[in-house]
């Protein structure tokens, strides 16, 4: 197990001859819209195609995208962004500070799914064509990282094709289209079957790679991915399974690249449900809602048994909603609830649950690394301890309309901290939901806590580290008390790809086409 995050990137002075490019992935992005749809597959996918004020690099380090300079206004009032000049979209529109604008108003919009990102955030205000004043209720030090993935649209191609708003149920001209100013066009979409993209021989920066052409296909089944690397059909595979990673590295022409992502693999609770939806005998309660049976089955997973048999030794236990590796990560609350069915059964007995119950489990089949596998040994587990979980698991795109439907009685989730920082899923995962605030926007099962609430926005505008940290420290404490989630681990990341191809992995799981040459 490679510990360390692997970042394998070779880059050439001189680009090679052009060359298509092919790759594969387990979950096709559910939408093209920028600000539908809140995952990691979407954005991932679109940061080759849209682009925001600021963007992350190969070391994950905030750098210039489409502005080039910004600093603070003031005490803290907020953030003066410069933007960049003689940008186009696409479609050869210019782009400027009123594009700015219209992303932000489309971007936070209670129709959005990115709305919680703009909290902070009190107005946007044009200063010049290419200067744009983003205000801030509170002083907000982080504010830059926090937008990284807020991508800019073109305010004239939305309003002309009557997406001035993204409609992440029905869908609407973006879910299909396209018009950004990033270094890939998209040119042909088929959802569930393909989407392929040329380069932009317009984009202002400089291109890294050297592909003409580039096709993603979806494909679902783990054998018929690694079968199409190894027989040459694609170029690149992600993720490889875990199980074909030895076989994988042993073969001449492929490489395995592995390192550890920045997403914690988490159980989540319908903490607000008057009762259980999928339970064939507890009909009028919801056990869940009680902390010692939250508690008892953290104690009913066998973790370490799940890194062993299903991730081969290749994920890292986790007992908080970020890694280790991530800001504000609390060293003191480290350690994880410890395997124990006997004190599972105790609690159980306590809470008034001596006999078990039986309840609905929902679980992706094609979003996390062995996300089913993992599931269902979760249920067997859960049923050594009288606790019958009816696993129903199903694709993605199926998957989050569900649990926005508070259809669900326990639920699987991945996390991985867009910020690179503990404020980000305390935010999204752990806030009270509050449309008006643009808090809680994934916090399917209502989980809710004064304090929490409380210190948020104080951790948000605290500058001092020691101070911020001590705040983080209560709230990874109160998380872990209430047990508002059950972290597991974060999972591994495990990437193939022909031996003639130079890519760059980073932990957020994105994988930029900009950065890869085929020699």
């Amino acid at each position: 197990m490679i510990r360390a995050l692997l970042m394998a990137s070779t880059l050439l002075a001189t680009p090679a001859i052009a060359e298509d490019f092919n790759w594969a992935e387990t979950t096709d992005p559910q939408t093209m819209d920028p600000h539908a749809v809140n995952s990691a597959a979407v954005l991932g996918f679109l940061n080759n195609v849209y682009e925001g004020l600021v963007r992350r690099g190969k070391d994950m380090s905030i750098e210039p995208a489409l502005a080039t300079a910004w600093e603070p206004i003031g005490a803290g009032e907020g953030w003066r962004f410069t933007l960049r000049q003689d940008v186009t979209f696409h479609d050869g529109a210019d782009f400027n500070a009123d594009d700015v604008i219209f992303s932000y108003q489309r971007a936070s919009d209670e129709a959005s799914d990115t709305r919680s990102w703009f909290a902070p955030v009190s107005d946007v205000i044009k200063v010049d064509d290419y200067t744009v004043d983003i205000m801030t209720t509170a002083p907000n030090p982080i504010f830059p990282d926090s937008i990284a993935n807020w991508m800019m649209m073109d305010s004239g191609w939305a309003e002309t094709n009557n997406t001035t708003l993204p409609d992440k149920e029905s869908g609407n001209y973006a879910t299909l289209n396209t018009n950004g100013t990033g270094a890939f066009k998209v040119t042909a979409r088929e959802p569930g079957l393909r989407t392929v993209l040329e380069p932009n021989t317009d984009w202002w920066d400089t291109a890294e790679h050297n592909i003409t052409r580039a096709e993603l296909t979806p494909i679902q089944n783990p054998a018929t991915a690694v079968a199409a690397l190894l027989s040459g059909d694609v170029d690149m595979i992600n993720p490889v399974p875990i199980q074909d990673a030895q076989r994988l590295a042993a073969a001449g022409n492929v490489q395995v690249i592995q390192g550890i992502e920045a997403r914690v693999i988490m159980l989540g609770f319908p903490h607000k449900a008057d009762a259980l939806k999928y339970s064939a005998e507890t009909t009028d309660a919801n056990p869940f809602a009680d902390p010692r049976v939250r508690q008892a089955v953290a104690h009913a997973i066998n973790v370490p048994a799940i890194l062993q048999t299903i991730m081969r030794g290749n994920a890292e236990p986790a007992s908080q909603l970020v890694s280790p590796a991530m800001r504000g990560f609390s060293a003191s609350l480290a350690d994880r609830p410890a395997y124990d069915p006997d004190q599972a059964n105790a609690l159980l007995a306590e809470a008034g649950y001596e006999n078990g119950f039986s309840f609905g489990l929902k679980c992706p089949n094609d979003r996390y690394l062995n996300d089913e596998a993992v599931c269902q040994a979760i249920t067997g587990m859960l049923a050594q301890v009288g606790i019958t979980a009816v696993l129903d698991a199903m694709p993605v795109q199926n998957y989050w309309p569900e649990l926005r439907a508070d259809n669900y009685d326990m639920y699987l989730l991945g996390w991985s901290p867009g910020t690179f920082d503990a404020e980000h899923p305390i935010r999204f995962l752990a806030a009270t939901p509050n449309e008006e605030k643009k808090l809680g926007s994934w916090n399917f099962g209502g989980f809710s806590n004064a304090r929490v609430d409380e210190l948020l926005p104080m951790i948000q505008s605290e500058i001092d580290d020691t101070k911020r940290q001590a705040m983080l420290d209560e709230v990874t404490g109160i998380l872990q008390d209430e047990v508002a989630y059950v972290p597991m681990y974060v999972q591994p990341l495990v990437w193939g790809a022909k031996a003639n191809i130079d890519l760059t992995q980073r932990p957020d799981n994105f994988f930029i086409l900009r950065w890869v040459t085929v020699n």
